[in-house]
């Protein structure tokens, strides 16, 4: 329950403000069918946080060690300071409405620009922490849809009155915090 909960929640913090985010709000102004985005985000998530918690569960499994562990929580640090850097969303990255409907252009759409964004990475080093791919991916996946379905619904209007720098820093310390956390459980400051 820890990774789900865990996962949830860094997910959807991170993802606030992310090109992701923008990329829903763009899908929702362009096609005015959520029903259909969501569901495209919800499988394009599902799909790549399971390939993304997998390989963070197979890298843990092979690459055991105390250096993997001090590895894993400095990505988390890492993170926590990527996540102070707002993204952009490029308007040549938007998918074509007439070439997909819009549950088949954000399937894609989400599929494509999730990979190498931070909360694939994200997701990467929460199953590599919790060496667990379907708990990870499940709350992965919750914390986007916790993101992004209000975006599809509520587009431009939610994104000017959330303060995007104070949800970016609350991120970034969930990030840090676990990421000293670990820090401190591997070099065993703990009693």
């Amino acid at each position: 329950m820890e990774a789900f909960l865990t996962s949830s929640a860094v997910v959807a913090l991170a993802e606030v403000g992310d090109k992701t985010q923008l990329l829903a709000i763009v899908l929702a102004t362009r096609f005015k069918k959520p029903w259909p985005i969501v569901a495209g985000i919800l499988v394009a998530t599902l799909a790549n946080h399971f390939l993304a918690a997998l390989v963070g569960e197979q890298a843990a499994a092979f690459l055991d060690g105390l250096w993997f562990r001090y590895l894993v929580a400095a990505s988390f640090i890492v993170m926590g300071l990527w996540t102070l850097i707002p993204d952009t969303f490029d308007e040549d990255d938007e998918p074509r409405p007439g070439r997909f409907g819009p549950f088949l252009a954000t399937t894609i759409a989400f599929f494509l620009v999730e990979m190498g964004d931070k909360t694939q990475i994200a997701t990467v080093a929460l199953a590599a922490r919790f060496e667990s791919v379907v708990p990870v991916m499940l709350g992965t996946t919750l914390g986007m849809m916790i993101a992004n379905a209000p975006a599809v619904f509520l587009g431009n209007a939610l994104i000017e009155r959330v303060p995007m720098r104070v949800v970016h820093l609350i991120a970034a310390l969930l990030f840090v915090a676990i990421g000293l956390w670990l820090l401190v459980q591997t070099a065993g400051w703990l009693g």
